[in-house]
C-alpha cells in the first residue's frame, strides 16, 4: 500500500525479511568442497584472510546479561587471542555469530551468507570488504551492507565491546536468530506519479526494483513478466530440479506488496513506443512510463531437426518444465543435446534417476568454450562414473517417434539411441521480439548496447541482464554478453541508480558455478579469448585451481575443492590489480599470501 505521503523508510517484519523461502539452503548436498581443508592466514593488517587461525570448534560465548528486550551480551573470546585481519566465528547464546577484527578494531556480524548459508568465517577479507566464500556475494563489516550480489540481503551487525582484555557482544535475540536483514526502503507516496517501468521477472528486475526502494524512490514501479510467477532463483531449475515453483522465490509476494512493487504475471510486451514511452502487451493493454528497463532475459533454443515437434521433446525454462523433465525422465531413457552448463547439471541431478542418460555434443568435451578441455574432462569423468554416456564429435540428425512420443535419436554418426525424453541444452537466445523495427542499438547477436551506466541509445530506456553486450574490464572494455545471475543483479542495481540520476558506473568481477553430485565449480572473472592456462593442484584427484591467461595476464580463474580462491582471486582483480602468468605459476593453492600481496 502507498501512503499519501511519507517520506519516511519502511523497515520489514522479521516475517517478511525472511522473504526468500529457502534464505538459508546450501547449495545441494553438502560436500567436501565446502570444507577448507586448510588453514589460511595472512598476520598483515587489512591483508586478504580466509579464515581464523582457530581450528576446532567456533568460541563458546558466556552470556553475562540480557534485559527485558531480550538483548544479549556475552563474553567471546581474549582481545589478545584474536590476530589482526582475522574472521573467527563465535557463539554468543547459542548462535553463531562472527568475529572480525581488522586494524585492532573489531566487529561482530552474521555467521552465514544470506545467499546460501556459506560459513563466512572461511572467506576472504579485504580492508572493510568481506566476501562469500562459496559464491563471491560481499559485504561491508561495519555495516553489514551487501556490496556485490548475488545476495539480495544485508547481514545483521552487532555491537562489540572490549573491556578489560575480553571481548564481549552485545545483540537482541530475535537479530541472533535471523542470519540476515534487509535493507530499509522508502515508502510508495502515491502524490509521486513518476513510473519506473521494467520489463521481465528475473534478478536483474528484481535488483533494480529494490535498489529503486532503497534510494528513495516513492513512485510506481511495475515489474511485467511473462512467467507465471514471482522472481524466482533460476539457477535451481537445473540443480534441484525436485523443487516446486515457490521454493526457488527470491521473494515472496506479500514481501513485493509490502515494497510497493507491482508485479505483473503473464504479461508479455509486444511493442514498444520509445517516442510516446509506452509498452504494448499481448493482451491488448499498455502502459506509460517515466523511465523504462528493458530485462526480460534469454529463452533456450530449441531443436532444429525433423521430429523435433515430437512430444517429450523438451527445454529447460521454467520451473514447470523442470517437473515434466524429472516425472518423464525417472525410469526412463534420457538424451541430452548438447554439454552445456544447464545439460551437465541435469544430467547429475537425473544421474540416480533416470533409467539410462547419454548426452550427445559437437564438441569433444562439456562446456569446452566457457572453461577449457581441462574443466570439461573433470566433469565428464565425475558423470561417467555415475552412468552417464557421451556421444561426442557428433551431432543430433533426427528424432524418431512412435503414436507422436519421440523415441529414438538418430545421430550424424549413424548410432540409434533409444530416447523417451530429449532435452535440449544447446544456447539460449535474448528475449527482445517485442523490439522488432524500433531504432534501439543490438550487436550482430541481437544483444541490446549498453554503456557502463546500463544506458541503451534511447533517453530514458535501460537494459540488463542476459539481453545485453556491454563494456567489460577484463576484457580491455570490449563488450559481450555474460549469462550468469550475479552479472545480472549487478547490472539491474546500476540502472537503478543511473534511472534516480546517480551517474555509477558498473564495477563487478562476474562469478559463476555450476554444481554437480554435490560438487560446485566455481569461476570468476571473463576468460573469453583466453589463449593459455596454468593448472594448480589435481585434476584426477578433483581439487584444483585454474588460471586462464590473456596477455600475459589472468583474466579469469576456475576451482574446485579450492575454496575460498576464486573468492581470492575475484577480490584482486576487483581492486584492478593484475596477476601475471608466472605469479600464478608460483601459486600455491594451500598458501594465499603470495596472491593476496599481488
Amino acid at each position: 500500500m502507498g501512503t499519501l505521503c511519507n517520506s519516511g523508510r519502511a523497515s520489514p517484519s522479521r516475517g517478511l525479511a525472511a522473504g526468500r523461502t529457502l534464505a538459508i539452503r546450501r547449495e545441494g548436498v553438502a560436500s567436501v568442497e565446502e570444507k577448507l581443508t586448510d588453514d589460511f592466514t595472512d598476520g598483515g593488517s587489512g591483508g586478504f584472510l580466509t579464515r581464523g587461525i582457530v581450528t576446532g570448534p567456533p568460541t563458546t560465548g558466556r552470556a553475562t546479561g540480557m534485559d527485558g528486550d531480550d538483548t544479549i551480551t556475552a563474553e567471546v573470546c581474549k582481545e589478545a587471542d584474536v590476530g589482526d585481519g582475522e574472521l573467527r566465528e563465535v557463539m554468543v547464546a547459542g548462535y553463531p555469530v562472527l568475529l572480525v577484527r581488522n586494524k585492532k578494531e573489531f566487529s561482530a556480524l552474521g555467521s552465514k551468507c544470506p545467499h546460501y548459508g556459506a560459513p563466512l568465517s572461511k572467506g576472504v577479507l579485504k580492508g572493510e570488504r568481506l566476501r562469500c566464500p562459496w559464491h563471491g556475494a560481499c559485504f561491508n563489516i561495519k555495516t553489514g551492507d551487501i556490496e556485490e550480489y548475488p545476495s539480495l540481503d544485508c547481514l545483521p551487525c552487532f555491537k562489540v565491546t572490549v573491556k578489560d582484555g575480553k571481548v564481549f557482544v552485545t545483540a537482541k535475540k530475535k537479530d541472533l536468530e535471523s542470519s540476515l536483514r534487509v535493507k530499509d526502503t522508502s515508502k510508495r507516496c502515491l502524490l509521486n506519479r513518476d513510473t519506473m517501468l521494467l520489463l521481465g521477472g528475473g534478478v536483474a528486475a528484481l535488483a533494480c526494483a529494490e535498489t529503486l526502494r532503497q534510494e528513495g524512490f516513492t513512485g510506481r514501479i511495475i515489474m511485467a513478466t511473462k512467467e507465471k510467477h514471482v522472481p524466482y532463483d533460476k539457477s535451481k531449475l537445473s540443480k534441484e530440479m525436485n523443487l516446486k515453483a515457490e521454493d526457488m522465490y527470491l521473494r515472496k509476494p506479500e514481501f513485493l506488496d509490502a515494497h510497493g512493487i507491482e508485479v505483473w504475471t503473464e504479461k508479455e510486451a509486444v511493442s514498444v513506443d520509445f517516442q510516446k514511452q509506452k509498452v504494448r502487451f499481448m493482451d491488448g493493454s499498455s502502459q506509460k512510463y517515466n523511465q523504462l528497463l528493458i530485462a526480460t532475459g534469454s529463452h533456450s533454443s530449441s531443436l532444429k531437426v525433423p521430429g523435433a515437434d515430437l512430444q517429450n521433446v523438451c527445454i529447460l525454462q521454467t520451473p514447470e518444465d523442470s517437473s515434466k523433465i524429472l516425472a518423464l525422465a525417472t525410469g526412463k531413457n534420457l538424451v541430452i543435446v548438447g554439454a552445456s552448463f544447464v545439460g551437465m547439471e541435469i544430467a547429475a541431478f537425473l544421474s540416480d534417476k533416470a533409467g539410462a542418460i547419454s548426452v550427445v555434443e559437437k564438441k569433444e568435451l562439456p562446456f569446452q568454450n566457457a572453461l577449457g578441455p581441462q574443466v570439461g574432462g573433470v566433469a565428464m569423468k565425475m558423470l561417467q562414473s555415475k552412468g552417464v554416456k557421451f556421444y561426442v564429435k557428433t551431432e543430433l540428425c533426427e528424432l524418431k517417434g512412435k503414436d507422436g512420443k519421440v523415441t529414438e535419436a538418430v545421430l550424424a554418426s549413424g548410432e540409434k539411441l533409444p530416447a523417451d525424453v530429449v532435452v535440449a541444452g544447446i544456447g539460449v537466445f535474448p528475449n527482445l521480439a517485442f523490439l522488432k523495427g524500433t531504432s534501439i542499438a543490438r550487436d550482430e547477436s541481437g544483444a541490446i548496447l549498453v554503456d557502463l551506466r546500463m544506458q541503451t541509445n534511447i533517453p530514458n530506456t535501460f537494459a540488463a541482464g542476459d539481453v545485453v553486450s556491454f563494456p567489460v574490464a577484463l576484457l580491455n572494455g570490449d563488450r559481450t554478453s555474460i549469462h550468469h545471475q550475479q552479472v545480472a543483479e549487478a547490472h539491474g542495481h546500476i540502472a537503478a541508480l543511473n534511472m534516480l540520476k546517480k551517474e555509477k558506473d558498473l564495477h563487478t568481477v562476474p562469478f559463476f558455478w555450476t554444481t554437480m553430485l554435490g560438487k560446485s565449480i566455481r569461476y570468476a572473472g571473463c576468460g573469453k579469448g583466453y589463449t593459455d592456462t596454468v593448472v594448480k593442484g589435481s585434476l584426477e584427484q578433483q581439487k584444483f585451481l585454474i588460471f586462464y591467461i590473456r596477455d600475459g595476464f589472468v583474466t579469469a580463474a576456475a576451482s574446485l575443492n579450492c575454496d575460498p580462491m576464486v573468492s581470492l582471486i575475484a577480490e584482486v582483480l576487483y581492486l584492478g590489480k593484475q596477476i601475471s602468468k608466472e605469479e600464478a605459476e608460483a601459486c600455491d593453492i594451500c598458501n594465499i599470501p603470495p596472491l593476496a600481496e599481488t
